[in-house]
């Protein structure tokens, strides 16, 4: 071999082994990107269920502490629940939806806030979060194959797991319009609402 083709060969032979690494290494990443995949079914619900989670717990927590057993007075709020009561309740609402979802008892009394003990605001930021992190794991168990299967309860009545979802979002998104209006009346902007930089 003279010494041209012997340049040649190393070359190709770099070319070679970049090439199988640059083979390797896109492997790897397509299969932990589906690894990370979920159903389309559950894809199609989720990014809603994520965009009133992140509004939701971002309200929740620009909400001083001392303010949590707030409730309008002016007009026709008798019966309205404090601020805290109302994060409480949509709290205890995730769980009993997504319990329902996968066939599990729901706990009872969530529409005057169920049985969890949190009463602070730091204790109900806890169980907000977890609420919703839970009706996550569940809602991405969810495929064109079980979404019909029936699913429901002493909230919203029977449905399927499709139905319980899609309540799950409107559910939490009723209570978020109402919270805005508790957060404006002291004279806070609900993070959601706030002009970005670039406004």
């Amino acid at each position: 071999m003279n010494a041209n083709r012997f340049m040649l060969y190393r070359k190709a032979c770099r070319g070679c082994r970049s090439m199988l690494a640059i083979v390797a290494l896109l492997a790897y990443v397509s299969s932990g990107a589906a690894q990370e995949n979920i159903d389309p079914m559950a894809d199609t619900i989720t990014p809603w269920f994520s965009m009133i989670e992140q509004s939701f717990i971002s309200l929740a927590d620009a909400m001083p502490a001392e303010k949590y057993d707030f409730k309008p007075t002016n007009g026709a709020f008798e019966n309205a629940r404090t601020f805290g009561e109302q994060v409480k309740h949509v709290a205890c609402a995730n769980f009993a939806f997504f319990n329902q979802i996968e066939q599990k008892e729901p706990p009872a009394g969530c529409a005057s806030g169920g049985p969890s003990t949190a009463e602070t605001k730091e204790e109900l930021m806890v169980y907000l979060r977890e609420s919703f992190a839970y009706a996550q794991r569940v809602l991405r168990t969810m495929t064109a194959a079980n979404a019909l299967e029936p699913a429901g309860g002493p909230y919203g009545g029977q449905s399927t797991r499709l139905g319980l979802a899609t309540l799950a979002v409107w559910h939490a998104s009723d209570h978020y319009g109402q919270l805005v209006v508790y957060l404006r009346m002291n004279g806070i902007i609900p993070p959601a609402s706030r002009p970005t930089r670039s406004q």
